[in-house]
This record gives C-alpha cells, sequence and structure tokens, in this order.
C-alpha cells in the first residue's frame, strides 16, 4: 500500500498563527493600546500563545511592551501593556472631493500624521490623479525613513466595482469605467496595495470603528457631497451589493414626474435635497456648491426653505428607515450642517413617515469623527490586508517612501 499524503498541518498551523497576529493586531489598533491579560481575555488565547504573539508583532515593529501595571488596587498578578510602535506602518487615505482632494498620512490607531488639501485643477481622472500623486509626496515628507507604507485607500464620489476597484460611475466628476488606482500609482511610480471605494461606504465603516457607532451592528451613515449617498452596515457587516453598489439612496424616487436627474430619471431624492438642489433655494452660486456645507455653517437660522428641505429629508430618511430598519442613522456631509439649522423638520419628517417598529429603535446622530469620516474610513480599508496577515502585508510594504516618490 502506497504512503497516505501529508495532511498539511504545519501550513494550517502557519494560517492560524498569522490570523491570530492580525487579530491581536486590530485590538491594539482599536484601543492605541491594551495589556497582555485584557488581550488573553478578548482572544481567547492563553498567555503564553499571547505572549509568544505579542513578541512576534514587536519583531515587525508594529507594536512594543512597556513597564507591567498591577490592578488598581494593587492585587492581582501585573500584566504588561501592549501599545503601538511610535514609528510603525502607515497608509496614505485619500478622499476625492468635486473640487478639493484631501490626504493624510495615517498612522495605527487612527493617528493622522500629517495632511495636505488642494483644490483639483480639473475633473479629468488624470489631473485629479496627478493632484492626489502631489499631495501623497507632501504628507509622506517627513516620514521617518524605517516608517513602511502598507497601502493607500481611496475614497470616491461614485460607484466603485468590489471585484477590482474600477470606478464604474462618478457622475459629479463625469467619470465612467476609471482605473483611477492605476492612474494614481502611474503619478507616483510606485507599486504599492490601493484599495477604492465609494465615499459613503466608508464614512459607514470609520464610524462604525472609532466614530459614534462603534458597538451598533445596524448603521446607515448618509452622506451629503454634492450628491447623496449611503453606506450600509447590518448585522455589522457591510452591506455591498451583488458588485458592490449598494447604497444609492439618492436615486430613490421622491417625487414621480420630478425634475430631472443626472442619472437619466426623474424625481430622485437627490433632485430635492442634494447640494444643488439646496443651493438653488438659498440662491447659491454654481462654485458654492462643493463648499455647501461651510456655507450652511454660517447660517444662524434656517430659511423658510431649508425648513422645507429639512422636512424631505425626513421623509426620505423614512423611506430608508422603513426599508433597512437600522439602529442608527449618521448624517455626514452637508447633512450635519442642515441638521443644526432644521433638526426639528428632519426628525418631524422622520417620525410621519416611519413605520412604528422600526421609528422605535432608530436615532439621528452626528458623525463623531466630524468632517474626517471620510479620509478616516479610506485609512481603515487600507490598513485591513495588514491585520488579515501581517506577516505578508509589511513583506510588500515600502520603506523608505520619500525618495521614491519624489516627483
Amino acid at each position: 500500500m502506497s504512503p497516505q499524503p501529508r495532511t498539511g498541518l504545519g501550513t494550517n498551523q502557519e494560517a492560524v498563527r498569522r490570523h491570530n497576529l492580525g487579530t491581536l493586531l486590530r485590538h491594539v489598533h482599536r484601543r492605541g493600546q491594551s495589556t497582555r491579560a485584557d488581550l488573553t481575555r478578548g482572544m481567547g488565547l492563553n498567555r503564553s500563545t499571547i505572549a509568544g504573539l505579542v513578541t512576534e508583532l514587536e519583531s515587525l515593529c508594529v507594536v512594543e511592551s512597556t513597564d507591567t501595571v498591577g490592578s488598581p488596587r494593587g492585587a492581582g498578578r501585573p500584566s504588561v501593556v501592549v501599545r503601538l510602535a511610535a514609528s510603525g506602518p502607515y497608509v496614505v487615505a485619500v478622499e476625492v472631493g468635486v473640487d478639493r482632494m484631501v490626504v493624510a498620512r495615517v498612522g495605527l490607531g487612527g493617528v493622522v500624521h500629517q495632511r495636505a488639501t488642494a483644490i483639483s485643477s480639473g475633473t479629468e481622472a488624470w489631473q485629479v490623479g496627478s493632484t492626489v500623486a502631489s499631495l501623497v509626496r507632501e504628507v509622506v515628507d517627513q516620514t521617518p525613513a524605517d516608517a513602511a507604507m502598507v497601502g493607500i485607500g481611496i475614497a470616491v464620489p461614485g460607484l466603485v466595482r468590489r471585484s477590482d476597484g474600477l470606478v464604474r460611475l462618478a457622475p459629479n466628476l463625469e467619470w465612467a469605467d476609471v482605473s483611477f488606482g492605476s492612474i494614481v500609482l502611474a503619478a507616483l511610480g510606485v507599486e504599492v496595495p490601493v484599495s477604492l471605494a465609494n465615499d459613503a461606504d466608508l464614512g459607514a465603516l470609520a464610524e462604525h470603528e472609532r466614530g459614534v457607532a462603534v458597538g451598533v451592528s445596524d448603521l446607515i451613515y448618509v452622506s451629503g457631497n454634492v450628491g447623496v449617498g449611503a453606506g450600509i452596515i447590518t448585522g455589522g457587516l457591510s452591506l455591498a451589493g451583488a458588485g458592490g453598489y449598494a447604497g444609492e439612496i439618492g436615486h430613490l424616487q421622491f417625487k414621480p414626474g420630478g425634475r430631472p436627474c443626472h442619472c437619466g430619471n426623474r424625481g430622485c431624492w437627490e433632485t430635492e435635497v442634494g447640494a444643488h438642489a439646496i443651493a438653488q433655494a438659498i440662491s447659491l452660486t454654481s462654485d458654492q456648491v462643493p463648499r455647501l456645507d461651510e456655507v450652511l455653517a454660517g447660517y444662524s437660522r434656517p430659511t423658510r426653505e431649508l425648513r422645507a428641505i429639512g422636512t424631505m429629508i425626513g421623509h426620505g430618511l423614512a423611506s430608508v428607515i422603513n426599508a433597512v430598519n437600522p439602529e442608527m442613522i449618521v448624517l455626514g456631509g452637508y447633512f450635519s450642517a442642515l441638521h443644526g439649522l432644521v433638526r426639528d423638520e428632519i426628525e418631524a419628517g422622520v417620525s410621519d413617515r416611519t413605520l412604528s417598529s422600526p421609528f422605535e429603535s432608530v436615532s439621528l446622530e452626528l458623525p463623531a469623527l466630524g468632517a474626517d469620516s471620510v479620509l478616516m474610513g479610506a485609512a481603515e480599508m487600507a490598513f485591513e490586508p495588514l491585520f488579515t496577515d501581517p506577516v505578508s502585508a509589511l513583506g510588500s510594504a515600502i520603506q523608505d517612501v520619500r525618495t521614491r516618490v519624489a516627483g
């Protein structure tokens, strides 16, 4: 009888070890620091296994251990504090807006080390990519030579295909089927992992991970960024849809036979509460539309037109609440500024149209991360490969980025 093939136990054990490394690192990333005792309880592993994982992450220069601490009352066995390394790996987060680009170098723990902003010189994808590349060079200019870039995360106001990051449609940028990640990498002249996603999806991710929705399993982040979109998390998981296009709530029909929408339909919710509609209602010029949140922040009291828009926002949200039954709605972008002006109208509109059962469990909140929700979501997305397999991600990371992206 021929010998039976080996089971590959060593390979499985290696995969489990790398998974545990990533899980431990994610724990510390979310909290900034943790004791080994807390990690032992949280991960359900024994002390010696946790100690071994911490030692390996220290060798990878992503965490460091500090002096032992005892319990507050001096009783119990002391435990080592594990915290993020001061010059550990980082990602570059990019938020693409209609007229403005924001880029930040973000370290583990969500620490923004440096950021840069620029007005786009045009909406052509290559022009935006060139602007983004210049901002990336700016934010990595002061990076320590031993700090590694593990990836770039890009938020785009449009439909992004989940499988490969292709921007299928970004109507306010007039993009269709654009491989924007490749454009940015070509402008930088480097090869580094790059990931793209819809801006509202990333706003939801950030608020869920480290914002107002921490611990909330069912939430919707509603984005006001010229257009209207939503990032949906249900049961703790992102609701992306078959291709990654879920959440286009701005194109739910709101007023049959209403104004034409850039999507080709008529009467979309976006045509009533989108930035262009609001600008028209309060007599703003077209160049003020991308800065609508700043303009609204300057109002001390709402106009009659804004009150009417507040009611329409509430009615639209009611339809979404009835369909998805979230625990929380987070109002991002210019919706945050509008909420400060027409909160009563929004809440009355929601109450008027929402079924009683889902209405009982939902709350309307503002993003704890403020204007940074989408940017921080892009950073979280870019860090994900590091938490999946720290060894592999750090093995392909770029060292001394400053000299490699110099343009």
